[in-house]
């Protein structure tokens, strides 16, 4: 064993991160060498990966593969990804949801849908960017703590790239999330406690162990990075341009800050206008830490214990949450929350309008999607984009009971009339 998997950096090749040039706090500025440092060692602030980026034209994305790695000159990857085996994830379908809009009263709104990822989620972005950065510093484990899609690909994504994998989950986990990730690994480890718990227990483990590359702990500042993609991806799809308004789920909140960034990058490297933009997000009200801060005017979040059924949302400590509320607000937006109830509903509104299956975190988008609509602080008129980030299939209980069949009938034609189907 060693304490040093925050502070040593292997020997990494020319070239192994493509563009990042380092790592920069996001609190005080100060700067570190590109390796498995999560943490500022000033103020113990987050770090994140600085670049350089060249002059990068629409014309090359465009001729790029139809995943996320269009976008590796934007990414801490080296040019040559895609020689190394991964699920190439990404560039998902982004749908026009006219018959959702109908239903809302809004006028334009389209769903970008992660579900058709490889192991059917948007973790399967930010875990190719976690195993690349893996790869490129010699770890021997890939591993995470997770509420359930993250363990699903990282346990896929490391048997692709034949490297151990060890996953760690709360063990009240959905049932499908567990098969979903047992099935790539035999070390999915379920820990009694929340997600809090287990992250916690990852921290220490990436702290004592050598050679382990937690995606979501010492390897975060590049596995962070893969958010980003949804909104290239975002911005591509709508024809190179930014939407008004744009409803983003919050677990630990790095999705919505990087799909900001990601806008932030385009507008600054000039393949799209620069224009305003409302981010909102969205959490249950079980665990909606965020959302509590932002109604009540603080500038801090206050940590709670999940209670809901959206458990992929169920981080009651969000990492990014001060910085989510900063975007909010800076942007005009707004961070909502709704009840179980409210999601289960959401759920199967979203399938029954446009024949779209979320899993609770997208049933938890869509809601307050709703609700932000009611209530006025979303713009019915403007152009919408909701993110769906994974499939229904995951999370079959939260609908069981509420749907299934509208009659059990005989054999025969006379009680199917007296059904009333027709």
């Amino acid at each position: 064993m060693t304490t040093t998997a925050e502070t040593s950096t292997p020997t990494i090749r020319d070239g192994a991160f493509g563009n990042a040039t380092g790592l920069v706090c996001r609190e005080c500025g100060a700067t570190k060498e590109l390796g498995p440092h999560y943490v500022c060692h000033e103020c113990f602030g987050p770090l994140e990966i600085k670049y350089d980026f060249p002059a990068i034209t629409r014309e090359q994305i465009e001729a790029g593969p139809a995943n996320i790695w269009r976008y590796k000159a934007l990414l801490p990857v080296p040019d040559d990804i895609e020689q190394s085996p991964n699920l190439e994830p990404g560039y998902t379908r982004l749908l026009r949801a006219d018959n959702l809009a109908a239903e809302l009263g809004l006028t334009k709104l389209w769903v970008k849908d992660d579900s058709t990822n490889p192991t059917n989620s948007f973790k399967d972005r930010v875990v190719a960017c976690a195993l690349s950065a893996a790869r490129e510093l010699h770890s021997k484990v890939f591993a995470c703590p997770s509420t359930g899609n993250l363990a699903n690909a990282v346990a896929a994504a490391g048997a692709r790239a034949g490297i151990k994998t060890v996953v760690f989950i709360p063990s009240d986990l959905e049932t499908p999330k567990q098969v979903n990730s047992a099935v790539y690994t035999e070390n999915l480890v379920a820990v009694d406690g929340n997600y809090d718990d287990v992250n916690k227990l990852a921290s220490e483990i990436a702290g004592e162990e050598d050679g382990w590359a937690f995606v979501n702990v010492n390897v975060r500042p590049f596995y962070a990075e893969g958010s980003k993609t949804l909104g290239y991806e975002i911005a591509e799809q709508l024809g190179w341009r930014l939407p008004d308004q744009i409803v983003i789920p919050v677990a630990s909140g790095s999705q919505l800050t990087k799909v900001h960034k990601a806008f932030q990058e385009l507008i600054a490297l000039g393949l799209v206008e620069d224009k305003p933009y409302k981010v909102f997000g969205a959490q249950a009200t079980g665990c909606s830490p965020v959302s509590e801060a932002f109604r009540e005017g603080w500038d801090v979040v206050r940590p709670t214990r999940p209670d809901t059924i959206a458990k992929s949302l169920a981080i009651g400590n969000p990492a990014d949450g001060v910085y989510v509320l900063d975007i909010c607000r800076e942007t005009g937006g707004a961070i909502a929350d709704i009840s179980d109830d409210e999601v289960r509903a959401a759920i199967v509104l979203l399938a029954r309008t446009e024949g779209i299956f979320t899993e609770t975190a997208g049933g938890t988008t869509v809601g307050v999607l709703k609700k932000l609509t009611e209530t006025g602080l979303l713009d019915p008129t403007l152009e919408t984009v909701v993110i769906n980030t994974g499939h229904g299939l995951k999370t079959l209980d939260a609908v069981t009971g509420l749907v299934g069949p509208a009659a059990t009938i005989a054999p025969t034609y006379d009680a199917f009339v007296a059904a009333g189907i027709a």
